[in-house]
């Protein structure tokens, strides 16, 4: 099993460095040398050639932060990184990325109704599945943390595959104000793409009515596999449905320079959305940053 990297400049910058460490000869210490001050063992050399790697803005420090450090006196010698290590020299400890996460696994919650006997959600069958269709912000499934395209596995104990839509809301509708137990997976049918703005901060995709409908050849959002003819439902994890396209370009444009989109097929979106109105999403949809 091979490392994992957030992105492809993240997977080419590493190996970029291992490529300049194995060449680079390690120099032996001589003896007027080990009275000087000692300094911190660096993993990795000096990056300044990749500063301007794929159009971005690199920072040889920057890079360097983003990598582990040999421990004090350890060989400088690099093996490279773990099989299955997420390996992020140009992402980092990416926050939106981590927002955005997609975990796998299932997990349970315990949600409630408000004193108005609402929970704040609505829920949509989809090939025998259920899955969360709208999320009011300000609600009790907003502060659960659940989202648009969740997959609900159990309410009360009770299995919801081959449940149609008004059967789950009737289930929610009777089950208690206090305590309604939930298990969810996280947005099976979506997935994430996590890019880089260039030197003009750009990460070279177009958008109209929320739908990728172009990407810039040579762009991050190309080499990262960004696809058209797929809705944008969230950015650095902030849901971004039913926003207009000036709304989202003013989110991204406040992204910081690593983006993480989440995105879903045009098909499976449309199907989704079916019978509510864009003045529904744009007005009650949770569009909160959520947290980690």
């Amino acid at each position: 099993m091979s490392a994992l990297y957030p992105s492809l400049e993240d997977l080419k910058v590493d190996q970029a460095i291992q490529a300049q460490a194995r060449v680079t000869p390690s120099m032996p210490v001589l003896p007027a040398q080990q009275t000087a001050v000692s300094q911190p063992s660096v993993l990795y050399p000096n990056l300044a050639e990749l500063e301007n790697y794929m159009g971005l803005s690199l920072s040889s420090q920057e890079v360097q932060q983003n990598l582990p450090q040999s421990l004090e006196g350890a060989s400088t010698a690099v093996s490279g990184p773990s099989p299955g290590q997420v390996v992020a020299p140009v992402s980092g400890n990416s926050l939106g990325a981590r927002r955005a996460e997609i975990k796998p696994g299932l997990r349970e919650i315990h949600l409630c109704k408000d004193e108005r006997g609402k929970t704040g959600l609505r829920l949509r069958a989809i090939d025998k599945g259920l899955f969360v269709q709208l999320v009011q912000a300000n609600t009790p499934a907003s502060l659960v943390g659940l989202r648009f395209g969740d997959q609900i596995l159990q309410i009360d104990g009770r299995d919801c595959a081959g449940w149609s839509t008004d059967k789950a809301h009737r289930a929610v509708k009777k089950a208690s104000a206090e305590k309604i137990i939930m298990v969810v997976r996280d947005r099976p049918l979506q997935r994430t793409v996590t890019m880089h703005k260039d030197s003009t901060g750009h990460v070279g995709f177009v958008i109209k009515k929320g739908k990728v409908v172009s990407v810039v050849k040579g762009s991050s959002a190309a080499r990262n596999g960004l696809l058209t003819n797929h809705y944008v439902c969230e950015v650095n994890g902030q849901n971004v449905i039913g926003l207009k396209d000036k709304e989202v370009t003013e989110i991204l444009a406040m992204a910081g320079n690593v983006v993480t989109l989440t995105i879903i097929p045009t098909v499976i979106y449309e199907h989704m959305v079916k019978k509510l109105s864009p003045t529904l999403l744009h007005h009650t949809m949770d569009h909160s940053i959520p947290d980690v």
